[in-house]
């Protein structure tokens, strides 16, 4: 049994004319790069997909993608990303999920998971690009009420936590989402959302007492990354 981490599969299978192969080289028959980089996991394990899953507009554009990622071994914990314009309520989600058969996918939102004795807590996060947009800060506070309900969730269980925003990089640090990890004693964050050039914005590794992972699926190699055993 072994816990991973992946975000940013950006699948497309009932869009195609939203490949991400668009981008080049790197993204370059991601979908079997995926399924192969998947291969060490095993039904028993779980993974955490870390927000922009599907390039799908709603539920049902999205249910290829969805028919993918369950098809994939273990059981899946789904973050929002940014571009998951299919989000709809937890109840419709799992209906969803549920009327189509996947029973491998769950949702990770408003809520945290276990696993064996340690809390899976997560939310999107946020992002400086969102700041000015309307109604920006009703939405950050409503982001930081949503992953404080995931933190406390937990208790007094050790506590991973899985965004899809990087609450840090180079140049940036988002001080609300940073103090609510450290206050919980959040002992791994792992993150997406950066892709090609970016990578080299990523902060990776401890700070105060926070280890920090990218999981971007380019920046894994389309492998999910093991966090724990």
């Amino acid at each position: 049994m072994a816990l991973y981490a992946i975000g940013d599969t950006h699948l497309a299978l009932g869009t195609p004319d939203k490949s991400m192969e668009v981008f080049g080289a790197g993204w370059e028959n991601y979908v079997d790069r995926l399924r192969e980089g998947f291969s060490p996991v095993d039904d028993s394990d779980t993974v955490i997909l870390c927000g922009d899953l599907s390039w799908g507009m709603d539920l049902e554009g999205a249910r290829e993608d969805f028919a993918f990622l369950d098809s994939l071994p273990g059981e899946k914990w789904i973050v929002k990303g940014n571009h998951d314009y299919w989000w709809n309520t937890a109840a419709k989600m799992n209906a969803f999920f549920a009327a189509n058969g996947f029973a491998k996918l769950h949702i990770l939102h408003n809520n945290c998971a276990f696993y064996g004795e340690t809390a899976l807590c997560g939310t999107r996060g946020w992002f400086f690009e969102e700041n000015g947009t309307p109604h920006w800060e009703k939405i950050f506070n409503r982001e930081l009420i949503r992953l404080e309900a995931s933190l406390k969730a937990a208790g007094e269980a050790e506590k991973l936590c899985f965004l899809h925003y990087p609450p840090l990089y180079k140049g940036y640090r988002c001080g609300e989402i940073i103090a609510l990890l450290e206050r919980y004693g959040v002992k791994t964050c792992c993150y997406g959302h950066l892709h090609g050039p970016s990578h080299r914005l990523a902060v990776e590794g401890e700070q105060n007492g926070v280890d920090y992972q990218l999981v971007s699926a380019d920046f894994v190699g389309f492998r999910p990354k093991k966090i724990m055993d």
